[in-house]
């Protein structure tokens, strides 16, 4: 039986994958491209060496007025019937517009990948033109002839607040690449221990992100104003990594925190040693939407992860087991006490998680509901 054929619109760089959200759309398109005939284009930045298991074409210029040049419909369309797919999915509503053409011009089938609620992440950190964009991703929702969701809250929320049609909605969750429990934590302590010059009989306490953004650089404002002292009073043996670029000037590379168990490796090329190696993923995070990835990642690589509730949004948390611990948003002393109280023993991820988040499993679930999509 041949392969279903899609055809897949990513409208920025995401080979190579640095950030959680590039590391979804390679990585979704990775597995996908195992299940189906896949095509995808995307823009001039973009390896396309590292695209193992599809074909992609560097089409979109880099510069931010591709997300506007109607010129490139004539360029989308002639790749779209050369590659005789009969779905094409976009990676967020940003081309919203060019699905909408192409479907009217080729009569293939549209699929909105949604990787959050676009306009209450903007609205979050303070984007004033926010209700514009509510506007259009609600458009392009309605328009759409099937809408993937990156969570149940998300899917129920576009459903009850955009009026969707329910059975055009489908959650697709963000995917891990492990289909079992690690078994070498101890290795990887080790490893990480040595690297950077503690013992490796402390506890690992992990926090990673994109130090840039503000809602990040607030969790770790968080982490060295109210849970750091507390976990000093405890006695255990500890540190805390603090992981990602962007770090702003003010911090100084938070060396005045040396003497009070505090790491900054800074980026690093293989955050997964990182996640290995950890008791605990520290998520105090306040500000931001869509689902933590980062958060996902960690319960794979059999961490436990402490969130507020804001932080583990999206994430199911029955088959997390003991993994996921979500506390009230902004009660650090309960945080604080919580990650005393689990530093002892972290537990391990059961496996239920890694039947529902295993991107082999996401990518036979795709291909299954996209072959159902009636055409006519």
């Amino acid at each position: 039986m041949s392969k279903v054929k899609i055809f897949s619109i990513v409208p920025y760089t995401v080979l190579p994958a640095k950030m959680g959200g590039e590391k979804g759309i390679a990585l979704f398109n990775e597995y996908l491209g195992q299940e189906a005939e896949l095509t995808a284009i995307g823009t001039e930045g973009n390896d396309t060496t590292l695209a193992k298991t599809y074909q992609f074409l560097r089409v979109f210029p880099n510069s931010r007025t591709r997300y506007g040049n109607l010129f490139l419909f004539f360029k989308v369309k002639k790749l779209l019937k050369e590659s005789g797919a009969q779905h094409f999915i976009i990676e967020h509503p940003y081309y919203g517009w060019l699905a909408w053409m192409l479907r009217m011009a080729t009569n293939a089938k549209w699929i909105v990948h949604s990787h959050n609620i676009e306009y209450q992440r903007s609205r979050s950190i303070g984007r004033k033109w926010w209700p514009a964009l509510k506007w259009y991703e609600k458009w392009v929702y309605r328009q759409a002839d099937t809408v993937f969701f990156i969570s149940d809250d998300d899917r129920t929320y576009a459903v009850n607040s955009f009026g969707l049609k329910s059975e055009k909605t489908h959650t697709i969750t963000y995917g891990i690449e492990i289909a079992a429990a690690p078994n070498s934590k101890q290795e990887f302590k080790k490893t990480i221990a040595h690297r950077h010059g503690f013992d490796e009989q402390d506890r690992i306490l992990l926090f990673n992100g994109a130090l840039y953004q503000n809602s990040n650089y607030e969790a770790l404002d968080v982490i060295l104003e109210k849970i750091n002292p507390v976990l000093e009073k405890a006695g255990i043996p500890y540190k805390i990594l603090i992981c990602g670029k962007g770090l702003p000037d003010r911090y100084q590379e938070l060396k005045g925190y040396a003497n009070s168990n505090i790491v900054y490796p800074g980026f690093v090329d293989d955050i997964s040693e990182y996640f290995k190696a950890a008791d605990i993923f520290l998520n105090p995070i306040m500000t931001g939407g869509g689902v933590k990835t980062k958060a996902i990642e960690a319960i794979a690589y059999g961490c436990k992860v402490i969130s507020t509730q804001l932080g583990a949004m999206g994430i199911e948390a029955e088959v997390c087991g003991d993994q996921l611990v979500k506390l009230e948003d902004g009660n650090w002393t309960l945080f604080a006490t919580t990650t005393v109280n689990s530093l002892p023993e972290t537990g391990t991820t059961p496996a239920s998680f890694y039947e529902h988040y295993y991107w082999g499993h996401i990518a036979k679930k795709v291909v299954g509901i996209i072959s159902t999509i009636p055409h006519g």
